[in-house]
This record gives structure tokens, C-alpha cells and sequence, in this order.
């Protein structure tokens, strides 16, 4: 029954697709947690209920969600008129929380616009130049997209795992207009929204996804990044051996007392294509992803780094793949608008509307829902009407009620 709530959730959300995408972000998995919301209704498996404002305590109970103690069944979905507050932070939307596993996961359903608002201040300052800011709203909103998982429960998470999303209380109306002025623009590859990766600072030049994580991905290229200066950008640590050693255990690789640390081939972009541990016992040679996995586990800020011994000097912040956000704020400033940005960034690819990604519309249907006009053509507005859907779709589809 918990699955059939959930596809009526998403199926919801997508009969407002035209207008905006329903988001359903992960902010926390705990075995419990408070919320404080002024009036509202409340939706679960054993019905709908008005109720007053109020801070309740939602927590895990033995196979279902506990409300002030109360049973609400395997979840409930608190609706207020004007969003909640969670964890000390103000959110839009609802929040649904969901019994799985012994825990609940409080899930913040929200508009995409809206979702967007809540992120782009944690990424870029308020101070960089709006093509910047608009910019980093379309990659924001294109790695939304790219992450849409109608087969889970969620589709994001909140934390630097997926994307930082701080809710209402980061709000600017610097960061809200740049949301606005890209509203549902995307970039897109074969008509598909692209890994939308990006970075604080190249350290001078981006690297592409092949020397960081193995595999190669057209749009994701080695770029020359001149502008990318932060104020921390040139950086030097001092490395120990039992640091190193410690580092390529995580990697389940033991070398014995590390004795040096030797790049034998560096890329384009100035980061280790390949590295060379020498141990008491054995020495290893790393390719350019357990490079990165070892650098980057010994704390380093980037791996545009060149060694002198145990020292190590370094440049740039960041895995380096994708838009360096510094060095958007570089080019911005030489009058590059977000188009031109982002073509070079990441080029080869287009600015496209989510509405017409086909890529997005086929995952969709996969999963058991048909196309974007036939359900916007429904106008759902209740939950008896989306019950009412789901009943057609599953009789349409073949699909038993699991």
C-alpha cells in the first residue's frame, strides 16, 4: 500500500509538469524528529484530517510513523498552507515522513522553482555577478532532473551528497531573481539533461570526468579556467606517511611504511594521471580515479597538485570537473552572459526546457506512467481525484494494486 501512495504522490506532481516539477527531497533519515507548522491538513494512509498549528514530534514506532505517539500509520504527509519548519530550518512545501526500516525519512515535497530557491544561495554568493547566479540556478535545476527517480521513495538528497538545499531561510532576492529569469531552462545532451557537475575552483584549469572518476563523458572536458582565483585557491600541505598509509588502506590497498609518493603522468589539466607508492613491503601504482580517491582522502582541497617530498602545493578547490563557479565569476565579469558560460563549461550540449527532455518523459513511462498531455489533461486538484487516476492507470496498465 506504501508503494501505491507513493507513485500517487509522484503522479500528482506530474500532472502539474506544465507548469512545474513536484520534488521529493530527502532532508534527514533519524529515528525521529520535531516540526512546527501553523495550520494544515494531514494525510495518511488511514485518511485526511485538518488539525492547528502547532510543533509536533514525529518519530519511528514498530512498523509505523508515530505522531505525538500516535499511530498515523506507515506515513503521513503534513500539508500546510505556508510550508514548515524542520530541524531549524523553514522549508516550502509539505513534508512527508515515511516509515522504512525502523526510521522515518522526512522528505520535503516541493515545487522544483521552489526547491531551486533553497539551493542556489548555498552554492553561490549573493555578491557574484547575476550571469553567475543565473547560470549556477540552471545546473542546479538540470542536476535535479538528472537525479528524478520515480521507482524510489525520494529523489534527492539535502546534504553535499546530492546537492546542499538550506530550505526558505537562505532565501535572497538576488538568488530568487536569477530562479526566475532561467525558469524551467535546462542543459541538455541528446536530449537528456547532462551530469551536471560543478566546483568552486578549477585551480586554473578544469579537468575532465575520465582523470577524476574513470569514465569519459563528452561534454565533460579538460578546459583552460584563467579567471578561476579564489581567495584560497593557491594552497600547500605537509603530508606523513602514516596519513598516506591510511588513505590507501581506505582503498583496501596496504603498502607497508609509505617511503614516497611519485606522479609518473600528469594530464592536461595538471592532475595525476598516475601515482606511484613506494612501501617497505611492496610499492603500487595508482591509476588517475584511486589517485584522486587518495589525494582527495588525505584531505587535500583539490589534486592540481605538484610534490616536493612529503610537501605537496596545490591549486583550485573541488573535483575540477564541469563549471568552476570562481572562474564563471571570472568570465562574467569580462561581460560573458549565463549562455555562454555554460557553452563553454560544458560544451557540445544546449539550453532546453525540462518539459520537452525526452530523456525525462521515457523514464516516466518506464516506470509505469504515461505521457506529459494525458495526464495534465486530467486536471488533478484532490486526493479522491488522484486515487480516482491511479485506479485508471493501473486498470490501463495492467498493474495490480501491490
Amino acid at each position: 500500500m506504501l508503494r501505491v501512495w507513493m507513485l500517487l504522490f509522484l503522479l500528482w506532481g506530474v500532472a502539474h509538469a506544465q507548469q512545474d516539477l513536484l520534488l521529493r527531497v530527502l532532508l534527514t533519515e533519524a529515528s525521529g524528529g520535531s516540526i512546527q507548522l501553523g495550520p494544515h491538513q494531514r494525510n495518511s494512509a488511514l485518511g485526511s484530517q485538518d488539525f492547528g498549528a502547532g510543533t509536533l514530534r514525529v518519530a519511528a514506532g514498530p512498523g509505523e510513523v508515530l505522531v505525538d505517539g500516535q499511530s498515523a500509520g506507515p506515513w503521513v504527509e503534513f500539508v500546510p498552507a505556508d510550508g514548515f519548519n524542520f530541524a531549524g530550518r523553514s522549508y516550502r512545501g509539505n513534508l512527508l515522513a515515511v516509515w522504512q526500516a525502523g526510521r522515518v525519512l522526512f522528505i520535503n515535497r516541493v515545487w522544483l522553482e521552489d526547491y531551486l530557491l533553497g539551493v542556489v544561495p548555498g552554492e553561490v554568493p549573493a555578491s557574484f555577478p547575476d550571469a553567475v547566479l543565473q547560470a549556477q540556478a540552471i545546473l542546479a535545476r538540470t542536476f535535479a532532473l538528472y537525479r528524478l527517480n520515480p521507482q524510489g521513495l525520494y529523489d534527492i538528497c539535502a546534504s553535499e551528497r546530492c546537492q546542499v538545499y538550506l530550505g526558505r531561510s537562505v532565501e535572497t532576492p538576488r538568488h530568487t531573481s536569477a530562479v526566475y529569469a532561467t525558469r524551467s531552462l535546462i542543459v541538455s545532451y541528446n536530449q537528456k539533461p547532462i551530469t551536471a557537475v560543478y566546483h568552486s575552483d578549477s585551480g586554473g584549469y578544469t579537468a575532465a570526468s575520465a582523470e577524476v572518476w574513470g569514465s569519459s563523458v563528452p561534454y565533460l572536458v579538460s578546459r583552460p579556467d584563467p579567471f578561476a582565483q579564489s581567495p584560497n585557491g593557491a594552497w600547500s600541505r605537509t603530508l606523513s606517511p602514516a596519513a598516506i598509509a591510511r588513505s590507501l588502506a581506505s582503498l583496501g590497498i596496504q603498502v607497508g611504511a609509505v617511503q614516497a609518493v611519485t606522479p609518473l603522468f600528469v594530464s592536461e589539466s595538471g592532475r595525476p594521471l598516475r601515482l606511484r607508492v613506494v612501501g617497505s613491503s611492496r610499492s603500487v601504482e595508482l591509476d588517475a580515479p584511486q589517485s584522486t580517491r587518495l589525494l582527495r582522502g588525505l584531505g587535500l582541497p583539490s589534486t592540481r597538485v605538484r610534490f616536493d617530498g612529503w610537501q605537496v602545493f596545490g591549486q583550485g578547490n573541488g573535483h575540477g570537473v564541469g563549471m568552476s563557479q570562481w572562474g564563471a565569476r571570472g568570465l562574467a565579469l569580462q561581460g560573458w552572459d549565463f549562455r555562454q558560460i555554460l557553452g563553454y563549461y560544458y560544451p557540445g550540449t544546449f539550453l532546453s526546457s525540462f518539459e520537452v527532455v525526452t530523456g525525462l518523459q521515457d523514464r516516466l513511462y518506464r516506470a509505469g506512467y504515461p505521457s506529459f498531455p494525458a495526464l495534465t489533461g486530467w486536471g488533478l486538484h484532490t486526493s479522491t481525484q488522484v486515487q480516482a487516476l491511479a485506479t485508471r492507470l493501473f486498470t490501463a496498465f495492467g498493474l495490480g494494486l501491490f
